[in-house]
């Protein structure tokens, strides 16, 4: 039997909504926030994983779980979970109480994730994209009409983006702010540096709490200063393993560690707005995630508006070439709810005469 380690690569699902009330109340507002504790653990449930610690704000409310993250706006929802999670039952009683309870529409869903470590140790119904694909398609509306699947490439054999998308309407916006052009920014990292990956683990006899060990890690490593705005949710879990979840104003990060050696992987996800005076943050944080992991293989996937995705590549490979990594390969598509997704991979620039 082919060994299994712990399944670092996430699945993530991405749910937008609409509220169809003329005139909404502060209860519809609030939209999506307002789904009951006990709906979100029945969700939650499905997946296979639970809550360990929630946060909120005024624009969000993001919870740590047991395997990843969950962020939750008056109407989009994202939810992303690793190991052997089910991550697409959730889809069945997610739409279930927003339109029971709440009055909202599914408009549009995208499902990612990158090559798992582990394949074959993976459920129904995740065993394979066709798989995924196939139940995607039969558990969303009829009205999510607009569909698309791709398994975006690249040189390395361990990291390819699966992209799964379907919406009601190919141009909703998702009701952006004119003047703001977000994007979203994952990146998937593997093999990381022993050294660093050893500052995840927690030391032997350790009585401090998740919370206490995680507060620790998130300054021993310096993944506070990736975004010093942010409020940090962080948690270590035994005996080793991290996650965090950033909230700074209306926009999140987050971050998990599987650190163990032979398998190991870690995650940094956020959105922003791509304007001019935020070109320096997006090379800042690449920058940081990279000296805080030092990936032997790296990943990244950033989906923006169409008008941006030529200048993203660039940017990207800018930022990370003088930390001594080398960009692969780079694909670009198109989805519908999504817009533009590039993805690349980087290798350090010793493994080119390597693998000669």
């Amino acid at each position: 039997m082919a060994f299994s380690g712990f399944e670092g690569f996430e699945k993530r699902l991405e749910f937008h909504f609409l509220n169809d009330d003329p005139n909404p109340t502060i209860n519809h507002q609030l939209g999506l926030r307002k789904l009951e504790f006990e709906s979100i653990q029945q969700i939650l449930q499905a997946v296979q994983c639970t809550v360990v610690s929630a946060v909120g704000n005024s624009y969000f409310d993001a919870y740590v779980l047991s395997e990843s993250s969950l962020f939750v706006y008056p109407t989009k929802i994202i939810i992303k979970t690793c190991g052997t999670t089910q991550l697409l039952k959730s889809i069945i009683p997610l739409i279930y109480f927003s339109n029971n309870h709440l009055n909202l529409t599914l408009s549009s869903v995208s499902y990612t994730r990158g090559s798992f470590i582990f394949p074959n140790s993976q459920p129904f119904p995740h065993s394979s994209f066709n798989e995924e694909v196939s139940y995607l398609e039969n558990t969303i509306p009829s009205n999510l009409c607009y569909k698309k699947a791709s398994i975006m490439p690249s040189k390395s054999s361990s990291h390819s983006w699966h992209v799964f998308t379907a919406t009601q309407n190919p141009h909703h916006d998702h009701d952006h702010i004119p003047y703001e052009l977000p994007y979203t920014m994952e990146i998937c990292m593997t093999e990381l540096d022993p050294v660093l990956a050893g500052k995840f683990f927690r030391k032997p006899g350790d009585e401090k709490s998740g919370h206490s060990a995680g507060k620790e890690m998130t300054e021993l490593t310096g993944i506070n200063k990736i975004n010093k705005e942010a409020f940090i949710c962080d948690f270590a879990f035994d005996p080793c393993g991290y996650s965090m979840n950033g909230m700074d104003g209306g926009l999140y990060s987050t971050i998990h560690v599987t650190p163990e050696d032979g398998y190991s992987y870690a995650s940094f996800e956020c959105v922003g707005s791509v304007n001019n005076d935020d070109d320096d943050a997006i090379v800042h944080v690449l920058r940081k995630v990279v000296q805080i992991f030092r990936p032997g293989t790296m990943s990244v996937s950033i989906t923006t508006c169409s008008e941006y995705n030529n200048e993203v590549w660039r940017k990207v490979a800018s930022a990370l070439e003088p930390l001594g990594l080398k960009c692969r390969s780079c694909a670009m598509d198109q989805f519908p709810a999504l817009g533009s997704v590039v993805f690349q991979t980087f290798t350090p620039l010793r493994r080119k005469n390597a693998s000669k």
